[in-house]
């Protein structure tokens, strides 16, 4: 592990891509649905807070407790709201593509929350399929913001 959270997190993603992966064409990105999309950057997303709630050291219980308050539906939804700003046009797209997406299904949380929550999961996946530098720099512009 590195000195920082960042620093694993990088090694992790790094670790994870080598060797390099198949690269995806555009023709094949443009295949794989938002909801995938989502999928692939929820699991990315929970395992960047994760590292990053690593320090102080916590009992395992503590370490879920702020875990799952970062990456719930109507957190991501804040978060998709403090990065809108620096996202580029493309971005966007993917973000309102993830949006849109979601599936009628709801359990605890307003709509509008998991229609945004799909849509800053689904740009997390999209970034960590295509480029992980620009994914990792907006997390970490994120957590500095959210302090997490």
């Amino acid at each position: 592990m590195g000195n920082s959270p960042d620093q694993s997190f990088g090694q992790f993603i790094e670790a994870q891509t080598q060797p390099a992966p198949k690269r995806l064409s555009d023709s094949e990105l443009n295949t794989i649905s938002p909801i995938s999309l989502a999928y692939i950057g929820d699991a990315v997303f929970e395992l960047y807070v994760r590292s990053r709630l690593l320090i102080p050291a916590k009992r395992i219980r503590d370490y879920h407790h702020q875990v799952v308050t970062q990456v719930k539906a109507e957190q991501q939804s804040h978060f998709i709201d403090l990065l809108s700003s620096q996202l580029t046009d493309a971005e966007k797209d993917i973000v309102r593509r993830g949006r849109n997406a979601t599936t009628g299904k709801r359990r605890r949380a307003k709509g509008q929350d998991y229609q945004k929550a799909t849509g800053l999961e689904s740009l997390i996946g999209f970034l960590y399929l295509t480029d992980q530098p620009r994914l990792i720099s907006l997390l970490n512009q994120l957590s500095d913001e959210a302090g997490f």
